[in-house]
């Protein structure tokens, strides 16, 4: 079972020997040493001062940014990104990525951007959405849970890293630290990328945590940190690129990028977040400072951008979206026997069992199951 597992992750994961020792020698406590010399605590200094650290009186983790939010540079000694001011504009309609092709994403539900840099089309997009026969995950995911390609080892690949996202509300799950630990005892090339967007749902950060944020319990748990303003796609991108090449350093190691962004919209559809919010402090943080309109005003004050090309980038996507929500709308839900497809590569005969049960349901209630929306019916059992 191991040797299957290590065959799924890429090659830079599973670099064992090359984990960087934390010590070349056994650890033991010398004669009239000045601090402590133990294995959970290396290099601790002896101190005959009883003192609590009290995180209030320790400085907060600085947020690195290069616009303000009126799209200006803040250091007027350095100018944006490294990249062609063409570039930056396709960043506006579309979406950037200071990923590589080969990197693999482990994305949450809020990373539709990072799809659309992978080639997820707005085909794709609404196939996944309406659960038709187009989707790749053949209808068995909820709405937003997109995916594609399992990653594969393939060791003419150039080195790589693991980009796994998540919400400030996930860090308060197990999972948060546990993958946190064992990638720094590890030494893994794993980019975290946390969006502190204020808000798990309806609980606020204040009744989440009292440390400060995410980025705190990166340096708690010995990795390589940073916090970002999320609202400057400048930072975000240069803060990525960097934590990409942090990570691929030294043989391997983690890093966590804590991007802090508010959440103008409700949390889904299905979410009033005016119920534990207050409106306009919503339309506050829209009006005055969001991703988009930074960028935009950066963009104008750089004469690349106008209201004209708002107004045509704007109705050209809002048909292109329309015509592939008609289009998804249409097509059939994917073939009944998908639901027993894609968790081993032939049928046990367990599943077997419940195909021909099914089918007997299907066959002797006909009325109560409508099959004409599936792809092949009855047969696509």
């Amino acid at each position: 079972m191991s040797s299957i597992l290590l065959r799924q992750f890429p090659r830079s994961t599973r670099a064992v020997t090359r984990i960087p020792r934390r010590w070349t020698s056994s650890i033991s406590q010398r004669p009239g040493s000045d601090r402590v010399q133990f294995p959970g605590a290396v290099n601790s200094k002896f101190t005959t001062d009883m003192a609590f650290i009290n995180p209030s009186q320790l400085p907060s983790i600085p947020t690195y940014r290069i616009l303000d939010s009126n799209g200006v540079l803040v250091d007027k000694d350095r100018g944006p990104p490294d990249v062609p001011k063409e570039e930056i504009v396709t960043w506006y309609k579309n979406m950037l990525t200071a990923l590589t092709d080969d990197d693999v994403v482990f994305a949450q539900y809020r990373e539709t951007g990072v799809y659309q840099q992978r080639g997820f089309t707005l085909h794709d997009f609404m196939s996944q959405l309406f659960a038709n026969c187009h989707d790749n995950g053949r209808g068995r995911n909820m709405p937003c849970h997109y995916g594609s390609k399992f990653p594969r080892t393939n060791p003419d690949l150039p080195s790589r890293i693991v980009a796994c996202y998540f919400g400030e509300g996930a860090a308060s799950e197990g999972d948060f630290h546990a993958g946190l630990n064992i990638a720094a005892t590890r030494s893994s090339p794993v980019v975290f990328l946390c969006r502190n967007n204020g808000y798990a749902i309806s609980t606020p950060t204040l009744e989440q945590y009292r440390g400060d944020g995410i980025a705190s319990r990166g340096v708690g748990y010995g990795i390589d940190t940073i916090r970002v303003d999320g609202n400057d796609i400048f930072a975000v991108y240069e803060a990525m690129r960097e934590a990409r090449r942090v990570a691929l350093s030294d043989g391997g190691k983690p890093v966590l990028v804590e991007a802090m962004s508010y959440r103008v919209s409700h949390h889904s559809t299905s979410d009033d977040s005016f119920a534990y919010r207050a409106r306009v402090e919503v339309e506050d943080w829209k009006r005055r400072d969001n991703p988009i309109i930074r960028l935009r005003k950066w963009l104008e004050n750089e004469g690349l951008w106008n209201e004209d090309l708002e107004r045509d980038t704007r109705e050209g996507l809002r048909k292109a979206v329309l015509k592939e929500f008609k289009d998804a709308e249409r097509e059939l839900k994917p073939a009944i026997g998908e639901a027993f497809t894609g968790v081993y590569e032939e049928l046990t005969e367990e599943q077997q069992q419940q195909k021909k049960e099914l089918r007997r349901i299907l066959e002797t209630y006909p009325d109560e199951y409508d099959l004409r929306q599936h792809q092949d019916g009855i047969n696509g059992l």
